[in-house]
C-alpha cells in the first residue's frame, strides 16, 4: 500500500488506462513504478541475469498492456509476465549451477530466514543459495515463499501440474535448508 493506504493496483489503475490510451507519459510513469516490484521478483529467479531479466519483463510488460483488460489486475498480470521472462532468461544463462548434494548437511527452517530479509531485501548469503539452484527449482520456491502464492497460483503461473509444483518445491526447500546449514 503507498502511503495513503491505497492498494498498489487501486493507484497504478489510472496511470494503466491512460498508457493503454497511448499516453506516454503514463507509460513511463507506470514502468518506473513498477521496476522495483519486477527487480525483485527477477533478482532471486534470475540472478546473474537479473538486468536482463528485468529489462525483458519491462519490455513485454510495454508490448502487451493494451491487452490488459482489468486495470486492477495490473499487478497480478505484471507477476505472470515477470515470472516467465525471469525463467526464460535464467534459462538462456549459462551461469546457472545446481547446488551439489554431497556438500549439504543441516537443517534450518527456509521461511526464517526469508523472514529475515531486512525491508523485503534478501541478504546476500540468501541470494547466494538461490542462484545455486535450477531455475525451476528456483522460481517455484521464489513464488510460494517470497510472493506467497498457493501451489495451485504458482502451477498456474508457471503453466505446469500442480504436482510438478509440490515436488519442485519439496526438493527446493531441502536444498535450501541442507545448503543454508552448511
Amino acid at each position: 500500500m503507498d502511503d495513503g493506504g491505497t492498494p498498489p493496483w487501486e493507484t497504478a489503475a489510472p496511470l494503466v488506462r491512460a498508457a493503454r490510451g497511448g499516453d506516454a507519459l503514463a507509460m513511463d510513469d507506470l514502468l518506473r513504478t513498477v521496476t522495483p516490484y519486477v527487480t525483485r521478483l527477477c533478482a532471486p529467479i534470475a540472478p546473474g541475469d537479473t538486468a536482463d531479466a528485468v529489462q525483458e519483463s519491462l519490455l513485454a510488460v510495454f508490448r502487451g498492456l493494451r491487452g490488459l483488460r482489468d486495470p486492477l489486475a495490473f499487478y497480478g498480470w505484471v507477476r505472470a509476465v515477470t515470472v516467465r521472462e525471469a525463467v526464460r532468461v535464467a534459462r538462456r544463462g549459462a551461469r546457472e549451477t545446481p547446488a551439489d548434494p554431497e556438500e549439504i548437511t543441516r537443517l534450518k527452517e527456509l521461511k526464517d530466514l526469508l523472514a529475515g530479509a531486512v525491508g523485503g531485501e534478501l541478504g546476500a548469503d540468501v541470494r547466494d543459495l538461490l542462484a545455486r539452484l535450477p531455475v525451476d527449482k528456483r522460481a517455484v520456491l521464489v513464488l510460494r515463499e517470497l510472493e506467497g502464492l498457493d501451489e495451485r497460483a504458482v502451477a498456474e503461473l508457471l503453466d505446469i501440474p500442480e504436482g510438478t509444483v509440490k515436488s519442485r518445491l519439496s526438493r527446493a526447500r531441502s536444498s535450501f535448508r541442507k545448503a543454508w546449514t552448511r
